[in-house]
């Protein structure tokens, strides 16, 4: 519709125009006189020079045909406004008559109208005899249903006791549509007595009880449908057939209430939700219903519990996709809703299983069904169901559970291992103070503790590598924190056994024989952690790698421990031997030397046990302490000679250095001695036979190599010789003391005299 002009409104717009046409003058004028302007710079840009007057008339028609140009754009762009401007008034004309039209007919329409209310007054005795006749066409429809309730109901309730269902519904159908048609027109009367209603609903209320009989053989139905539809499938889609007449009808009910807000009693039935219940609760049964076996009955219930679920999931859904989808409407989609009730039924009865308790194996057992089997092709990625529950629904067990499940698992795996461990190191402890050698294998003393110890933890690997790797790690690492555990009270109960036997050394008989186990079983243990981390560790993993680190040094902490047990053991054997070195005693004969040779040599017969790592360890931790403990003599000031006698304590010293690397070359042919720190014994002596001139040349020169030795040592050296004066020694010492510079030995025997300390000084 288009509004009229007002006469001042058209006024008011012609002032406004007026305004617009003499501002437009003023600013054409405006660019007139611009215009005029950037002609005349033109022409002064174009006639700067005089050969340029020549040219003027060909400007002057290139000027022209440029405004010709313009004028006719000028004109073709009126043109296309004036063209605009009058089919906008054609349009105007034809909206004004259009608006002229509606108005008549307005006015046409309102005078009309004014009439109504007469003659609404005046039918309203048609309107009443229209009701009264409605109800009464109603009850002649419904008559027979009205007089004959009770044979109809009596003739329904037989229909369904023989089973004849589609009958029966019909028969409840026409009971129901007579009682629900009174009560609607009822309902449509302008005043309402509810006594009618009372009356009416007391009369038709066996219906209710034929309802719900009928409901009840339609439950009982479908809790057996899987069983059903093996055997006589017509039942089941009997009964579906009259579940969709009744979903049809609670829809009608639904939407006759919106229109009238009459709703019939019962409605809706919604028994479609009703079987969805009864089918679920039969699932529920039916998991419930598997178990047959209790923990006290047989300790792999669990795992039998489990396999028939499994096997009974498995059966039904094969008859739910074989059979059922077949038979139910596709809009139920019965397959995805037995996959969810089946999933949530088992759910939740695998949940009261773990909150009642679980024990050893079964929480392996739980997890590795959880994760694996339901989800795999042994339950539902079986070709024949082939069901992706992990992107449908979920998990079986809530993530949380899961891993309250996973942790618990865990702990009782550490209980366990620290059980086993603390009665494997006390076991392992009494065994040292037996009567009995040691177990062999190929001639190497050892216990079954580390092989024990990590078979155990490869079989807990081995298990939860079943479930996944996560928590493979989760045991691994703790597994490595209780072997550590482990390795520090085994390292504190070696310590206790030494101390006890270096108290009385006749109280434990085999202490060397179990000192070399040990050794050969922390070997053992670093090995088989190393061929663990091999197998089980991840490796893109680098958190909790120190714990790792840290295993591997307590196991050989305890391993040098052991060793130098051994040697000590065998030292304190030689100890009166070395104190007899460098006297007169030992001038005279070589007997010191002879037993210490001898002893070591009883002693290696033994170390013969140790596995062949071991065993070049422990040679070459004597061979340093065989030169540390000689030296250390050397340097103890016992003997004091002239230059003519210390030639030949010389040589007696390079003798008895050569026959130690050959007493070690004959227990261990083959093992390198290359730079054995024997050798240094033969270096030292060498100075005692040098030219006190020179000694500074010879001192820069052993200084280079082992810079660890210190004026203490060189001085204790030299009081073998009585024709130097100390003061003396001790200027040419400290002169090559001064002159040496600060560096780090290259020489790994150097450390030898950083362990050589005297608490005696010579000044």
């Amino acid at each position: 519709m288009v509004t009229l002009v007002h006469p001042l409104l058209v006024k008011i717009r012609l002032t406004k125009t007026e305004l617009k046409t003499n501002q437009f003058k003023m600013d054409l004028q405006q660019l007139e006189e611009q215009a005029r302007q950037a002609a005349l710079k033109d022409i002064q840009n174009m006639l700067q020079r005089p050969g340029q007057l020549e040219k003027v008339e060909q400007y002057r028609h290139r000027i022209a045909r440029k405004k010709a140009s313009v004028e006719a754009l000028l004109k073709t762009g009126m043109q296309g406004q004036l063209d605009g401007v009058r089919v906008g008034l054609k349009q105007l004309e034809t909206c004004m008559e259009d608006v002229r039209e509606v108005r008549r007919r307005m006015d046409e329409v309102e005078r009309l109208l004014r009439g109504v209310p007469e003659v609404y007054d005046a039918l309203e005795v048609v309107r009443e005899e229209n009701t009264k006749h409605s109800q009464y066409a109603t009850a002649m429809e419904n008559l027979k249903h009205i007089f004959n309730v009770d044979a109809s109901v009596q003739k329904t309730m037989s229909l369904i006791e023989d089973d004849k269902l589609l009958n029966a519904h019909q028969c409840l159908a026409d009971l129901e549509n007579s009682r629900d048609d009174l009560l609607y027109e009822l309902h449509k009367q302008p005043k309402q007595h509810a006594s009618d209603k009372i009356t009416l609903k007391r009369h038709f209320e066996k219906v209710d009880t034929v309802s719900q009989e009928l409901e009840k053989k339609l439950r009982l139905i479908l809790s057996r449908t899987l069983n059903t539809l093996r055997k006589k499938p017509t039942i089941i889609v009997t009964a579906l057939r009259i579940i969709e007449r009744e979903e049809k009808n609670d829809q009608f009910a639904l939407q006759q209430q919106k229109v009238t807000g009459f709703l019939p009693p019962g409605r809706p039935k919604a028994w479609r939700r009703m079987i969805m219940d009864v089918l679920q609760q039969s699932v529920v049964t039916r998991i419930e219903g598997s178990k047959l076996e209790e923990r006290a009955d047989n300790k792999m219930w669990l795992v039998r519990d489990l396999e028939i679920l499994r096997q009974i999931i498995l059966e039904d859904l094969r008859v739910v996709k074989s059979l059922c989808v077949p038979c139910f409407p596709p809009h139920y989609d019965i397959f995805g809703e037995y996959v969810k009730f089946y999933h949530e039924g088992l759910s939740s009865y695998l949940d009261n299983i773990v909150r009642s308790g679980l024990e050893g194996n079964e929480y392996v057992s739980m997890m590795a069904w959880v994760t694996h089997t339901y989800p795999g092709v042994e339950l539902m990625s079986h070709p024949d169901l082939n069901v992706d529950v992990h992107r449908l629904i979920g998990t079986l067990l809530r993530p949380e559970h899961l891993k309250a499940l996973e942790d618990e698992y865990l702990q009782n795996m550490q209980r366990n291992f620290q059980e086993w461990m603390t009665k494997a190191a006390e076991t392992e402890k009494q065994e040292w103070f037996t009567e009995t050698v040691p177990d062999q294998d190929d001639m190497y003393y050892h216990t079954s503790a580390p092989v024990i110890i990590f078979q155990m933890i490869d079989q807990h690997l081995q298990v939860t590598n079943t479930i996944h790797q996560e928590l493979t790690f989760k045991a691994l690492v703790m597994s490595i924190q209780q072997v550590e555990i482990f390795g520090q009270t085994y390292l504190k109960n070696v310590i206790e056994l030494k101390e006890h036997h270096f108290r009385n050394r006749d109280q434990i008989k085999y202490f060397t024989h179990y000192i070399i186990t040990i050794v050969n079983n922390s070997q053992q243990m670093v090995e088989l952690a190393q061929q663990m981390k091999q197998l089980y560790w991840p490796k893109s993993r680098t958190e909790h790698y120190e714990d790792f680190e840290r295993l591997l040094a307590t196991f050989q902490r305890i391993r040098a421990h052991a060793a130098s047990y051994l040697l000590e053991e065998a030292f304190l054997d030689m100890e009166c031997h070395f104190n007899d070195l460098f006297t007169a005693k030992w001038l005279a004969s070589n007997i010191a030397v002879d037993t210490i040779c001898v002893t070591l040599d009883d002693y290696f017969q033994d170390y013969n046990h140790l596995r062949p790592n071991n065993f070049e360890m422990v040679i070459n931790e004597a061979q340093k302490l065989l030169a540390k403990r000689y030296i250390r003599a050397l340097l103890s000031k016992r003997l004091s000679k002239p230059r003519v006698e210390c030639d030949a304590i010389t040589r007696k010293i390079k003798t008895e250095a050569k026959r130690f690397k050959l007493f070690f070359e004959k227990i261990a042919p083959k093992i390198s001695l290359s730079d054995s720190p024997l050798d240094l014994i033969s270096t030292l002596s060498a100075l005692l036979s040098s030219d006190i001139e020179l000694l500074v040349l010879d001192l820069h020169t052993l200084l280079g190599s082992y810079p660890s030795l210190n004026e203490d040592h060189l001085v204790r050296l030299f009081y073998i010789r009585n024709d130097v004066k100390a003061a003396e020694v001790r200027e040419k010492v400290q002169d090559a003391m001064k002159s040496k510079k600060a560096m780090v030995s290259i020489a790994k025997q150097d450390c030898i005299f950083k362990e050589i300390v005297f608490s005696d000084k010579l000044w």
